[in-house]
């Protein structure tokens, strides 16, 4: 077994991890980023053929490089890898992909990082792995007629991978409602759950352009330092909730021959059954009911709150050394969004640093 050691192990090298990397350079401090995509930007170019951001491209830039292109299109997910890929390279980011980290753990003050027949050994360890990763199913889900297609939205691509016969979305929000509407053409189509509301302006109009900055700033400016971020970071954690929709509008799905159903509760005689007791004769099912967190991998004695680690901005006091980034209100709404985790990133490199070097002077006056 190979061992190496090193200042810094980012493990995910998407959005959050490249702008991790780029405060450690800029820093002059060591470290690497692994990634188990066979290429950057991966994370993004396996989602849904169809899918664009949801924030317009001058919102979309990692720290020191702007997103290429009209500041007010709304990127696709290809562009969107293409671009972190890009970042790396222009920044000679230390990314090593196709590695899979299976188990992180601490001996005295070194994590251990195992990654196969593979060992790195690290001052740090940033948790950049994001949200989602994990896909959510229901234990019904097994029942269903072995007849039936399943896919969860992450392994969802494109119309091609439906069968013939009638589609039941399951989870309304963003995701659910965009397939829907892609799937409706061909297929009945209808789309359960609960509404999870709709932003003020539909994405890319005249008056989307003057309200997205408004947006933007509460999703910015309302943190967990505040009593109004507190309470929307638990609407949406506490239970887990998705954001209202934002290209897609509740009068979309009426023309679209698009059926709103309420959420699916069970299973009966192979199909799916509905909160009112209606049985839909479903040939496939898309399953757009999110992600649960997993830190399984994580061998340490991490505090939980909602599954999720408890942190302060990132900072897990009770593990020196350990920091996550790109969750869902890390520290505010935009936490999670790719324009977003910049700020996130240059909080917990300062952290780290400062850390760092308190150490050091430690040391010096020991010696």
């Amino acid at each position: 077994m190979s061992e190496q050691q090193l200042g810094t192990v980012v493990i995910g090298g998407s959005q959050a991890g490249l702008a991790v990397g780029y405060h450690l350079r800029h820093r002059d401090l060591p470290f690497v980023i692994l990634d188990e995509n066979d290429r950057i930007g991966d994370a993004w170019r396996k989602r849904w053929d169809s899918l664009h951001l949801f924030t317009p491209g001058r919102y979309n830039g990692l720290p020191g490089m702007r997103f290429p292109g009209s500041p007010w299109a709304y990127p696709t997910k290809d562009e969107t890898a293409d671009y972190l890929e890009k970042y790396a390279s222009t920044f000679e980011l230390p990314v090593r992909t196709g590695v899979k980290v299976d188990r992180l753990s601490k001996t005295g003050d070194r994590f251990e990082v195992t990654c196969g027949k593979h060992t790195l050994f690290a001052e740090n360890a940033v948790v950049a792995t994001g949200a989602f990763n994990n896909p959510k199913v229901p234990a019904f889900a097994r029942e269903l007629d072995e007849s039936i297609v399943q896919l969860h939205s992450k392994e969802y691509r494109n119309p091609s991978q439906i069968q013939k016969g009638a589609v039941l979305v399951v989870g309304a929000g963003n995701s659910g409602a965009e397939i829907a509407i892609e799937l409706a053409p061909h297929h009945q189509t209808w789309l359960s759950g609960p509404d999870t509301g709709q932003e003020p302006t539909r994405a890319g109009s005249h008056l989307d352009h003057l309200v997205t900055p408004i947006m933007w700033f509460v999703a910015t400016r309302l943190t967990v330092k505040t009593v109004v971020g507190r309470k929307l970071r638990d609407h949406f954690i506490d239970p887990p909730r998705g954001i209202p929709l934002g290209r897609v509008r509740r009068e979309d799905f009426a023309p679209a021959h698009i059926e709103r159903v309420p959420r699916m509760t069970g299973v009966r005689n192979g199909y799916p059954v509905l909160a009112d007791g209606r049985v839909l004769e479903a040939s496939n099912v898309i399953w757009c009911t999110g992600y649960a967190p997993d830190y399984r991998w994580i061998d340490l004695s991490l505090h939980t709150q909602h599954g999720l680690p408890v942190h302060d901005r990132g900072i897990v006091e009770s593990c020196p050394g350990l920091y996550f980034i790109g969750l869902l209100f890390l520290y505010s709404l935009s936490s999670a969004l790719v324009g977003g985790v910049g700020r996130d990133a240059a909080h917990i490199v300062n952290h780290l640093a400062s850390t760092r070097l308190t150490k050091r002077n430690t040391a010096s006056l020991q010696c």
